[in-house]
This record gives structure tokens, C-alpha cells and sequence, in this order.
């Protein structure tokens, strides 16, 4: 490898990192600034964004509390094994024990063959879609509620009261909780009302909290680990009458805004959780925290302020299926959805590459063109990786061609060293001098390499997160699933740094990237000073890279090992026939090859 070759690597993992730094750091979500929190709280404690301080929660709680002041259920003990309940698009377990949801399953989105399951938890774990009094976190509202079930509407109902100074419940009031449900909707919505059985205010107060509603506590599919590129977590909110979304920062403590929020998204990789509420002046709690039967919980919570009056309806609307644009948008109109809702711009909660987004846009066109043609996703990463290779061959030619003649070049060149030595401002100009009679560009090698980036880089992302490659079979019995690692065996013990899964595609991307360098290189006729280096580039990099891309995407590494095969074969190509127009006077590779006079 010449030093014209290393100085091409060098630029790419240069362009590479300043291209994604530039990209997180521009073109990312902004940040919502919040106020800098002056508590230190430890690593393993969960971080919240919300208002409300734990110091100041009472030190009863009102709720599984006999002491004066508790909430307590009263009345008839309902029936509390829980029921299913389908749409064409849902298939939902309610848990009568606290109104809640145990599994929400998503009907047209398969699973290692069953039905997605959008909420991820442990054994020990909350279900979704709880109540808590005030704005307590830990301990929810588990009473039994009755329920009913009417077309599309599931109602649960049950009286409450709070436990007076003599501990006898006082005056009842009663909590319903109606889910509604639309035709064809990832859509649905929650109906909270408080309703006292006297005509005063509902006695909910605690902490200066009526209640909060709680969706806990992860969204799935499961996972074993989040690596935050290759599968992720995240929240966004968008503002009322903002243009764009924004990130919250969980590490600054509190969050506030005198402003309504459109919505809250939890969002993954694949699908994502949006909470719209009503305009009801709610605080805004996120929370993500390592639980004890999963990995990490990411949870959302709305805390309500003070009921004034004897009867109120809350509303809450939630979105929950795929990260799809064409799913998203028909609640922007409201004569396309079961709700009547519009403008809610759920699609703006879509991860984008940003200033690449465009060029993603092409390719995942031409992608899914391909698929058309021939239903293998696989078959279409091959297929494009060719048409690009095809559209990028004038670039890359003379690349290799630059590369060559630079190869070629290194007698004279290591002549230029050996005259001058100990003057390296005389090989500089002596070497510009040799540049300029062979008329080569040193620059020529690097210059096509970088204006292939922009292609790369979309084209990662792309195949990082496109939403038809989930459960996109390419060879069965090895890659059933091109959005995720291909597997080939599983390990009775854990690797450093890889774990127990054996991945096939990542050895052949590195063995075919440390060919691809070697061949070209010119070893023979390099400095001994620079053999050191070569190594390290020759076999440090892709090694490097094995262990970053171990567990990406099988059709992102289908794609690069595509790549760098036909890549081996051009350099071959070049390399067979550089003797053919190289600079005038210099032999071709041969062992101790000097000008010709």
C-alpha cells in the first residue's frame, strides 16, 4: 500500500466521522433546554423529567394505605381475570386488576412469526395504561374494575373513596376508564372520568396531583441490549404549534414548558408509542431506568392537576404501531381516520438521515422496485450494490487508475528518499517536481473515494432502519432476517466483547476488506519505515471495524461484502493491467524495477 492508498484511508475514516459528527450535530433533533438540576443523583437511579419533587410526596401513600387520607376501593369486588379483546390491527390483554393492558399485540406485524408485541416487560414489571393517585410512580392503582365490552369500546368502572380521620371511607366517587378503539386505526383512545356521588369537587388530591396515567413499561419488540445506532429507545415531543420536534436531554433533571404538548413519542427502531393529550395543563414526566427484568424501561407519565368540579373527562389519544410514514400521515386529515382528529403531524416522529433523507428516499424507490421484480430483499441489496458500482465505476476507475500510476511511481519516489535523506523539505519538492512531469494528481486516489460518501452513508442508512427488511428472509436456515445479524450457531459461553451468538457475515466483510487493502498495496516497493504502518492499516482497520459492525444489520453487512467483492475484482482488474499508460520510464512491479534512460 502506497502512501497515496493510506492517505485515502485516513481521509475516509476522517470524512466518515466529520460527516456523522456534522450530521448529530446540525441536523439531529434539537434539544429542549431545560434548567440545570443541582441535585446529584447517582448512576443507577432512574432520571426524570418532572416537576414534581419526591421530597415533597407524602410519606403515606394514597394509594395500599390504611391511614387516614388513603384512596381505597369500596363497593362489590368484580371479576379479575383478565380478557382479550381484537381489531383488525390490535389484539389486546386487559387486566381488570387496575384497568390496565398486559400485552398489546400489533395483528399485521409478525414477530419470529407471531404478532409484534408492543410492550416489553419483566415478571415483576407494571402493565400499561395505569392509574396512580397523585403523582405517585410506584404504586399504581391496582383495584379490580368491572368492565363491559361494546363493538369497539371497552368501559371499567369502580368507586373509590378516601379513608377519613375515624378510618372509615368517606363519600364515593367513581373512576372510569373507556378505551376506544377504531375499524382500521393504529389509533385509539383513553377516556378517564371522575365522578363524584355528591355534588362537590372529586376528593383526588394528593400532593397537589389528582392522578397520573402511566404508560410503562417499555415498548417492544423485546430486546437483549440497546446499542443506541443498531436498536434504540428515544423520546421526542412536539410542542403545540411548534414546526419540529424536539429530544429532551433526561440527564438535566427537570423539564417544563408553560406551552401544551402536541404529543410525546416513545420511539424504536421499528415502532414507536405517541401519546396526544387534551389540552388539559398535564405534567410531563419521562423516565428511563435499568429495570430488574429488562435491560432499560422507558416510560411515560401525565400527571393531572386538581379536579375543581364534581365530574371531569380526561382524554388521552395514543398511537401505536409502525415507525411507516403512510400510517402516520391520515392523521393529518380528519375525514381519513375513525377519530376525526387532523394535523398532528405524527410523522415528524420519523428517525431520518436529515440532509441525506432525500438521496435514502431514491434508493429505497429503486430498492423496492427491485423487490418487485424479484420478491428477495437480499436479491435487491445485490442487485443495487451492482447498479451503483455500475453508476460510481467512471469515479472509481480513475481512482484505481491514480492509485496505480502513484504504485508505480514508488521507485522514483524511494529514489527521491534515498537521495536526499536527511532534507525532507527537498524530498517535498522534488516529489512535487516528479508529480508534475508525470502529470498525477497525488490527490487523484482520494478525491473519487469521497464523492462516493454521500451514496455510502444514505445507503447505510437506508438499510440500517428500512421497515420492509423486518423479518425479509435472504437464504433460509442462515439469514432468515435481514434487519437483523445473520446466526449461524449459538455458543454454550460468551465471547469478549461479541457474546454467545456466531455471526458469518461480519468474518467474510473482514476478510474481504483486508484483501481488498492488500491488493492494493505496493509492499515490494515500499519504505521500510512504512511496513509497520501498512500492517496496521491492512489489518488493524478491518479488525476494527469486525467488532463495530458484529451485531449490525445482515442486509447493511450483505451490503459492504457486496461491495468489496466487486471491489477485489476491479482492483484486480487494474492491477493486471497497469502496465498499460503508466508514467514513461518506470517498469511495472518488478522486483527492482529503476527509470529507464
Amino acid at each position: 500500500m502506497d502512501k497515496n492508498t493510506i492517505l485515502a484511508v485516513i481521509l475516509s475514516v476522517v470524512v466518515i466521522t466529520v460527516g456523522m459528527t456534522i450530521q448529530t450535530t446540525f441536523f439531529a433533533p434539537a434539544p429542549v433546554e431545560a434548567r440545570q438540576s443541582t441535585t446529584v443523583v447517582a448512576p443507577t437511579e432512574p432520571t426524570y423529567l418532572d416537576p414534581v419533587s419526591y421530597a415533597q410526596l407524602p410519606s403515606n401513600l394514597a394509594w395500599g394505605s390504611n391511614l387516614p387520607g388513603s384512596l381505597v376501593a369500596v363497593g362489590p369486588e368484580p371479576d379479575k381475570r383478565p380478557f382479550e379483546f381484537s381489531t383488525e390491527y390490535f389484539g389486546i390483554t386487559f387486566n381488570p386488576e387496575g384497568a390496565a393492558v398486559s400485552s398489546f399485540r400489533l395483528n399485521k406485524h409478525l414477530d419470529a412469526g407471531a404478532p409484534v408485541e408492543l410492550i416489553f416487560k419483566g415478571d415483576d414489571s407494571h402493565d400499561a395504561f395505569l392509574l396512580y393517585a397523585g403523582s405517585d410512580r410506584s404504586n399504581p392503582i391496582d383495584a379490580a374494575f368491572a368492565h363491559t365490552v361494546v363493538g369497539n369500546t371497552v368501559v371499567f368502572s369502580r368507586d373509590f373513596a378516601i379513608l377519613g380521620e375515624d378510618g372509615k371511607a368517606g363519600d364515593s366517587f367513581t373512576i372510569t376508564k373507556t378505551y376506544t378503539f377504531g375499524d382500521k386505526d393504529y389509533l385509539f383512545q383513553i377516556d378517564v372520568q371522575t365522578k363524584n356521588s355528591m355534588n362537590k369537587a372529586i376528593p383526588l388530591l394528593f400532593d397537589n396531583s389528582a392522578y397520573t396515567l402511566a404508560f410503562e413499561p417499555q415498548i417492544g419488540p423485546s430486546f437483549a441490549s440497546l446499542d443506541k445506532s443498531y436498536n434504540y429507545r428515544r423520546f421526542y415531543i412536539k410542542e403545540d404549534g411548534a414546526k419540529k420536534k424536539t429530544m429532551p436531554k433526561l440527564s438535566s433533571g427537570s423539564y417544563k414548558t408553560d406551552k401544551p404538548l402536541s404529543w410525546v413519542a416513545l420511539v424504536g427502531k421499528y415502532f414507536s408509542l405517541i401519546a396526544i393529550p387534551d389540552a388539559t395543563a398535564y405534567s410531563v414526566g419521562l423516565m428511563e431506568n435499568s429495570g430488574e427484568g429488562i435491560v432499560l424501561e422507558s416510560s411515560i407519565y401525565f400527571t393531572r392537576p386538581p379536579i375543581r368540579g364534581a365530574s371531569q373527562v380526561d382524554t388521552w389519544r395514543f398511537y401505536a404501531g409502525p415507525q411507516l410514514k403512510g400510517d402516520m400521515v391520515p392523521y393529518n386529515d380528519a375525514s381519513q381516520n375513525s377519530f376525526g382528529v387532523g394535523g398532528l403531524q405524527l410523522e415528524s416522529a420519523l428517525d431520518s438521515s436529515s440532509w441525506l433523507g432525500w438521496l435514502e428516499t431514491i434508493l429505497k424507490a429503486i430498492l423496492n422496485f427491485l423487490y418487485r421484480l424479484i420478491p428477495n430483499y437480499g436479491v435487491g441489496i445485490i442487485i443495487l450494490t451492482f447498479l451503483l458500482k455500475l453508476a460510481l465505476h467512471p469515479i472509481t476507475k480513475k481512482g484505481m487508475e491514480s492509485t496505480a500510476k502513484m504504485s508505480a511511481l514508488s521507485p522514483k519516489m524511494q529514489e527521491i528518499k534515498e537521495r536526499w535523506p536527511d532534507n525532507p523539505t527537498k524530498q517535498n519538492e522534488e516529489m512535487a517536481e516528479l508529480y508534475k512531469k508525470e502529470k498525477i494528481n497525488p490527490m487523484g486516489g482520494c478525491l473519487p473515494m469521497l464523492l462516493q460518501f454521500p451514496i455510502l452513508i444514505a445507503f447505510y442508512g437506508l438499510l440500517n432502519k428500512h421497515f420492509e427488511l423486518r423479518g425479509a428472509m435472504f437464504i433460509p436456515g442462515w439469514i432468515p432476517d435481514l434487519s437483523r445479524p445473520d446466526m449461524v450457531a449459538t455458543l454454550p459461553f460468551n465471547l469478549p466483547f461479541l457474546g454467545s451468538e456466531l455471526h458469518l457475515l461480519p468474518i467474510f466483510y473482514t476478510v474481504s476488506m483486508i484483501f481488498s487493502m492488500k491488493i492494493t498495496q505496493n509492499a515490494s516497493t515500499a519504505a521500510a519505515g512504512q511496513q509497520g504502518m501498512m500492517k496496521m492499516m491492512t489489518y488493524g482497520m478491518p479488525i476494527m471495524f469486525f467488532f463495530i459492525l458484529y451485531n449490525a444489520p445482515s442486509g447493511l453487512i450483505l451490503y459492504w461484502s457486496v461491495m468489496n467483492a466487486i471491489s477485489i475484482v476491479q482492483q484486480l482488474y487494474t492491477n493486471k493491467k497497469k502496465g498499460v499508460g503508466q508514467p514513461e520510464g518506470v517498469l511495472p512491479f518488478a522486483r527492482g524495477g529503476r527509470k529507464r534512460r
